[in-house]
């Protein structure tokens, strides 16, 4: 069901404009959206979660990673409650960015605990190469063994894998048959089904020519059939290329057992709704921002309300696509900014300093889509903190 239009909120602040504008925004009617799931969905959807930085650390943050455990669990708590999975350990979290391997593996073993404690919440967790420096990546079987390292310490921590991609691999894998050679090996001892995720090098650069040729249509052919030669093994696909009709060409293509995990933080929401010969499941790191939003359109969805679907997550679409715009690796910044509005965090603090990544009038920006699209839980706590961060870049309330 359509939410109710409210009358125009009295809340207003000054925002930075282009051309070194400074403008008075008032904010839209506001949305509210249940904290917790109201009905069961028809799609499997994950959270790629952020962390919380700790601020109070004594640590150089370009270095070394300090992490707010408490609030980082509590995080993937209110992704839970509304409905979603979390995909832990992933790039939203800043996974070799910022995050390296031996404090991811303790944010997966953490989340997983968490996870059964709710009886089995949804998590799958990152297993990737990242702990093996590219430079030190001398051959194929090196990747292999990085990749076997990882899956082993997943799953000895309870967890379902999520099979990252591998810079090592981009170095040295030269031909499709280099990437079926991994895979193979590697999916052949997994315990569980996995998701294997696509990444594209708009997301990171060292991923380019990923599956052994810089030419995607080749690249589509070389992963389809290294996927559906190991259907039995694969839960899904994430593919995170921004390009909406190669993941429908790709999820036509795919094995009838083998999901489609949208990936696509600019097309999420008409990929989801699918047409007549399917649909896409969701592994969003934009479901990190507007999980509330999400949840609820997901939930009008699986009732038949397509309408009431669109009408949720339509407006939330150019949000998503401003906070990926390019260089889209930084989009984490907005991520973290948008737990900061809404009060999962007391701060606008990120693991490797990368909240200094996107420009005040980015930031801007951000806050006026968010609000238009009334993805702002407390309008007058995000206004009171959006002044904050402005005050410390030289704009007084």
């Amino acid at each position: 069901m359509n939410k109710p239009v409210l009358p125009m909120s009295s809340l207003s602040l000054k925002l930075p404009a282009v051309g070194g504008l400074i403008e008075t925004y008032r904010l839209a009617a506001s949305r509210t959206f249940p904290a917790k799931l109201q009905s069961p969905l028809n799609r499997v959807a994950f959270s790629a979660a952020h962390v919380v930085a700790d601020p109070f650390a004594d640590n150089d943050p370009w270095l070394t990673s300090a992490i707010d455990w408490d609030r980082t669990i509590a995080f993937r708590e209110h992704v839970w409650d509304l409905g979603l999975g979390v995909a832990e350990a992933m790039d939203t979290a800043q996974r070799g960015m910022g995050l390296d391997w031996t404090t991811s593996l303790e944010l997966i073993q953490r989340s997983v605990r968490a996870a059964q404690a709710r009886g089995g919440a949804l998590v799958f967790s990152g297993a990737g190469t990242d702990h093996l420096a590219v430079e030190d990546a001398k051959s194929i079987d090196d990747v292999i063994r990085a990749y076997e390292e990882q899956i082993a310490a997943v799953e000895k921590a309870g967890g379902r894998i999520i099979l990252m991609a591998s810079r090592a691999l981009a170095k040295l894998g030269r031909s499709a048959d280099d990437y079926a050679r991994v895979y193979n090996r590697v999916l052949g001892q997994v315990r569980e089904p996995v998701i294997i995720h696509w990444l594209g090098d708009m997301f990171d650069p060292a991923l380019a020519g990923y599956w052994g040729t810089d030419d995607l249509d080749k690249a589509m052919d070389a992963a389809v059939a290294i996927i559906n030669a190991n259907a039995a093994k694969v839960d899904g696909v994430k593919v995170s290329l921004l390009d909406k009709q190669r993941e429908i060409d790709m999820r036509r293509r795919l094995d009838k057992n083998v999901k489609m995990y949208t990936g696509d933080d600019f097309n999420y929401a008409e990929l989801i709704a699918g047409d007549a010969q399917g649909f896409s499941h969701a592994l969003l790191g934009i479901f990190d921002a507007i999980a509330p939003a999400a949840s609820y359109a997901l939930s009008r969805l699986a009732a038949g309300d397509e309408a009431g679907f669109h009408d949720v997550l339509g407006p939330t679409v150019p949000l998503s696509r401003h906070i990926f715009r390019t260089p889209t690796r930084f989009y984490k910044t907005g991520i973290v900014f948008m737990a900061y509005l809404n009060g999962h965090q007391d701060h606008f603090t990120m693991v490797g300093g990368q909240e200094s990544t996107r420009s005040t009038l980015h930031l801007a920006e951000l806050f006026r889509l968010a609000d238009k699209a009334g993805l702002l839980s407390n309008p007058e706590l995000a206004t009171r903190r959006m002044k904050t961060v402005l005050a410390t870049r030289g704009i007084e309330p």
